[in-house]
């Protein structure tokens, strides 16, 4: 992949103010759900402690769970929010995804050998950068897993690597001047109407075992003994994340205006890395797919936050679903659950 802005027809949308525009709803009868298996998924997400959940189909609210309203932080699903700020930037020329960390500058504590400097942001946003560094917010179980500095040259393998993820927010503020919440209000937040996302940010020390998680929009989590780079998180609420993933669903359209380019999300959603075949899923650039195989005709996409949290797009099923869980206090919902709720989900159309 060379350079997206050749492949990309320009269209700028710049918002000046919030839509007032309100979700609608849809029955039950209309979508093809069975109102008694989502009392029964109701049920079960009560006593598995959900915090919230939504379906939405054909653009319309189906089903709601708990609180929609409520903010939470979303984990890993803001490697797919800032999929679409990626879009836009490489379709306004701020960006060109053949770049190398070499050629932006990039470096880190630990100096980056000149090989590790050849990857290019298409192998950050595709987890395929062969940077082993450091970074902050990374899990015991990527730890686990992480491959030694050296061992794969870039675009050679897909690791989940939160070293590119982090970077890719470095380099984009960099080519915009502007923070990555910023950019979500300006480009994303205000046109598709989003009713709890403000852009307020603030930043936490992710190395003080006493910090707090704070009431805003989101917060950068510096671990400076670690990376230059740090984790940037979201806090959205379940309706505000629906709104998103249905952006996705009509193709980066909103109301006749192309917010995010439809090319982009083509090629964001090309399943580039295999990560388990048995169940056909794939990593993209910043989204899980479910590609075509014998079991499924058609590709549909996704991310997961801290294995619970949900951001599902559907296209064969013209359905958005959302998920979320309270993960900043203490919670019993667990990944066993989250796949039964999924499973649940799937159930209930008729």
């Amino acid at each position: 992949m060379k350079n997206l802005l050749l492949l990309i027809p320009f269209v700028l949308v710049i918002a000046c103010s919030k839509s007032n525009e309100k979700l609608s709803y849809i029955s039950n009868e209309e979508s093809g759900l069975d109102s008694a298996k989502l009392d029964s998924l109701d049920s079960f997400l009560e006593s598995a402690g959900s915090s919230s959940l939504m379906i939405m189909v054909d653009g319309k609210i189906d089903h709601e769970y708990g609180d929609v309203t409520k903010r939470h932080t979303v984990h890993s699903i803001r490697k797919s929010l800032i999929n679409s700020l990626y879009g836009i930037a490489v379709e306004e020329g701020l960006i060109d995804t053949s770049a190398t960390l070499e050629e932006l500058g990039i470096d880190d504590i630990n100096k980056l050998t000149r090989q590790e400097k050849q990857a290019t942001i298409a192998d950050l946003l595709k987890s395929r950068s062969g940077v082993y560094h450091a970074s902050g917010a990374v899990s015991e179980e990527m730890l686990l897993n992480m491959p030694k500095r050296g061992q794969y040259a870039p675009g050679e393998h897909f690791y989940y690597n939160n070293w590119d993820f982090n970077v890719l927010g470095y380099i984009l503020e960099q080519a915009t001047n502007k923070s990555v919440y910023q950019l979500f209000e300006e480009k994303i937040a205000l046109p598709i109407g989003m009713q709890d996302y403000d852009g307020k940010f603030t930043e936490i020390d992710g190395e003080d075992p006493k910090a707090e998680i704070p009431e805003t929009d989101g917060f950068y989590q510096k671990e400076s003994s670690k990376s230059k780079y740090p984790a940037y998180h979201f806090r959205l609420s379940s309706r505000d994340m629906a709104r998103y993933g249905q952006l996705y669903l009509q193709n980066g359209n909103w109301n006749g205006n192309q917010i995010v380019p439809e090319e982009w999300i083509e090629v964001s959603t090309t399943p580039y890395s295999i990560t388990n075949r048995g169940y056909g899923i794939a990593y993209g650039m910043l989204w899980y797919v479910l590609y075509p195989n014998e079991n499924r005709s058609t590709k549909s996409y996704y991310h997961t936050g801290n294995g619970v949290h949900m951001l599902g797009v559907y296209p064969s099923s013209n359905m958005v679903l959302i998920h979320s869980v309270d993960t900043e206090n203490n919670y019993s919902f667990h990944k066993g659950h989250f796949y039964q709720m999924i499973s649940m989900v799937f159930d209930s159309f008729k």
